[in-house]
């Protein structure tokens, strides 16, 4: 294993107080900043601009491009997930906590391979057990997965679908799961991938490479962790900021984008709550889509 202070830049500046969700979509690196509703996109790698896409009056988790349509998203956003479209207005596919008993929303979410979308929920206090894992299939039906998690995390998926990576952030764990492709069911329970200690970070977003390497945020932990997927810790990178919040492998390879957040730093510097670029030698394809109803 590894340990190196990565040689960081310091792509946007935003100070944003919970910058999440990073995924390269069409040639462009798109971000979240979950507590003001507001989704981004940096389209110049070399001179970033930055390009406010929308902004909604609900907590905003993640996105995912939906196919065949461009310039709208599904979106986990407030208590549920919706269709986010281009002048910015929500199309509700369901608000499943709405029907839960304490205040929560929607957190961090990704498209599969197979076109299906898998989100996380939260409860606003981090009430133990109250998060779960959805799924919304291609026909807009949104189901429980799991439940009894706490903050459901970074769901990240290998290039064939076929296992799921979650983190349960506040139990410091990284659950894999195996994935009928056919059903998008679980084939079995989750098994724990890696379990940390409260010294190492709390997982947060994450993402597999192209050599099913998972790289994980470590939340207070200020590091960027790659495990083989045999559980073997690989290499660890130290990053500027204490709250890395999501990470994101540029295609064409060589970049990892990385989100921080300000929330909860006591004395926030300019990469606290920004969009951080770290040279690495990997890469990953871009994000998948939802293919669901047009």
């Amino acid at each position: 294993m590894t340990s190196t202070a990565a040689p960081t830049v310091v792509v946007v500046d935003g100070g944003y107080e919970l910058a999440e969700g990073g995924r390269w979509v069409d040639g462009r690196y798109v971000y979240v900043d979950i507590l003001s509703g507001r989704l981004f996109e940096v389209r110049d790698d070399d001179g970033p601009a930055v390009r406010q896409l929308a902004r909604l009056d609900v907590p905003l988790g993640a996105v995912a491009p939906v196919a065949d349509r461009p310039g709208t998203w599904i979106a986990a956003a407030g208590t549920g997930i919706a269709l986010l479209t281009p002048d910015g207005a929500l199309e509700w596919l369901d608000r499943p906590e709405d029907r839960t008993p304490l205040p929560s929303r929607m957190n961090d979410g990704v498209a599969d391979p197979a076109g299906r979308f898998w989100t996380g929920s939260m409860a606003y206090d981090g009430t133990h057990g109250a998060g779960s894992l959805y799924r919304t299939d291609p026909d807009g039906t949104v189901a429980r997965v799991l439940d009894g998690l706490t903050i459901a995390n970074g769901p990240a998926f290998t290039v064939d679908g076929t296992i799921l990576y979650l983190a349960d952030t506040a139990a410091g764990t990284i659950l894999r799961c195996r994935i009928d492709l056919v059903s998008g069911d679980l084939s079995g329970g989750p098994e724990t991938f890696a379990r940390l200690s409260e010294a190492e970070g709390s997982p947060d977003g994450m993402t597999v490479d192209d050599e099913g390497c998972l790289w994980v945020a470590m939340w207070g932990a200020g590091t960027v962790r790659r495990y083989h997927p045999d559980g073997r810790l690989l290499q660890t990178l130290t990053v500027p900021a204490p709250h890395p919040t999501s990470v994101c492998l540029h295609p064409g390879g060589n970049r990892l984008f990385v989100t921080t957040a300000r929330y909860g730093v006591t004395s926030p510097t300019p990469a606290s709550g920004a969009v951080l670029s770290v040279p690495v030698a990997a890469r990953a394809t871009a994000a998948c889509s939802w293919r669901g109803r047009s």
